[in-house]
């Protein structure tokens, strides 16, 4: 790597020198437009819309438009004699907790590596930040700006991240933003249900860019000329759902279909929408339960009152049976005398 720019971190009467290398770099494929007849290289040329000439870098200044046609030009002088008191250094302003810092502010990533004598100190800042659990807030001047930055640690090394300032950072305005749109419990519990179905531990190293594996495939293909092997085709994304809590379950079940889990149908575990929706039901049929039984208490005590007058009745019915057993000899009498 190439170091960018020296300076120095200014921490409390503490300066410790370094280099800053750039922390990032794109993998982007990049292309050349060329003609597409022979292929040859196509050229821009700075010309002057005044004069028509072609102009070199060294004649080129930088033009603040003011409106109405006018311009204000600055050369380098101009900018040379702007007063940067952080030009050659990294100036700690204070620590900050680091889940204060909005990830939308940060911009570029540096390296700081200490120079010369430098090591020591370094150290002792390193650890020290790692010990406190927090983020250095700085200023710091890069190509001729001023910029707002975090220096943190990451595997042993000092990292600057430059950061937009507060104003660089755009408002959302957006018509939805005042509607009144409401969530259904429900619908809600869907979602969390598969944000869990879909819930993992971040691993960069597990994400791959795939078309630029693809387009890479198709370049050597080309300067080896072989035929073109073409990639498997994903799995269409499904078109939008009307049914926001079909497209949701459907989601749920997919994601367990990915993790080889099995469905939700059946002996499955219920969802958190079926769990509810169960809920519900048993809350229904409860009552229905509750009513049915107080109407047949009465019936039961009615039952109940009946069952002492059949006993009496059958009572009543015993002596008559056994008069009636005392005249079943009488009449075997007279039919003996008869004889």
């Amino acid at each position: 790597m190439r170091a960018i720019w020296k300076g120095a971190v200014s921490f409390g009467l503490v300066s410790i020198g370094v280099k800053v290398y750039s922390a990032t770099e794109e993998k982007d494929i990049r292309f050349h437009q060329v003609h597409r007849e022979d292929g040859g290289r196509i050229r821009y040329k700075r010309t002057c819309s005044v004069c028509g000439e072609e102009v070199t870098y060294d004649d080129i200044a930088k033009g603040y438009d003011i409106g109405g046609g006018e311009m204000v030009i600055l050369t380098d002088e101009d900018f040379a004699d702007l007063p940067l008191s952080t030009s050659h250094a990294i100036d700690v302003l204070e620590f900050v907790p680091a889940e204060q810092v909005d990830p939308i502010l940060y911009n570029k990533a540096y390296f700081l590596e200490p120079e010369g004598s430098a090591t020591k100190p370094y150290v002792l800042l390193r650890d020290a930040l790692s010990d406190s659990e927090r983020v250095a807030i700085v200023k710091v001047a890069l190509r001729q700006r001023e910029q707002l930055a975090t220096l943190r640690v990451r595997e042993g090394v000092l990292l600057l991240n430059t950061m937009l300032w507060p104003d660089e950072i755009r408002r959302p305005d957006f018509g939805f933003l005042d509607e009144d749109l409401k969530v259904r419990p429900p619908e809600l519990a869907m979602a969390s249900s598969l944000i869990d179905s879909m819930a993992g531990e971040f691993e960069p190293d597990a994400f791959t860019d795939d078309y630029r594996a693809a387009l890479q495939e198709v370049i050597d293909a080309k300067v080896e000329g072989r035929e073109v092997v073409q990639p498997e085709e994903e799995e269409a994304a499904p078109a939008a759902a009307v049914d926001l809590m079909a497209a949701l379950k459907a989601s749920v079940e997919r994601a367990r279909a990915a993790r080889g889990e099995a469905p939700s149908r059946g002996g499955a575990e219920p969802t958190p929408i079926s769990s509810a929706r169960s809920a519900k039901k048993a809350a229904k049929k409860a009552p229905a339960r509750k009513t049915a039984e107080k109407k047949a208490e009465p019936a039961k005590k009615t039952a109940a009152k009946k069952t002492p007058a059949k006993k009496t009745a059958e009572k009543k019915a015993e002596p008559a049976k056994k008069t009636a057993a005392k005249k079943t000899p009488a009449k075997k009498t007279a039919a003996k005398k008869s004889a």
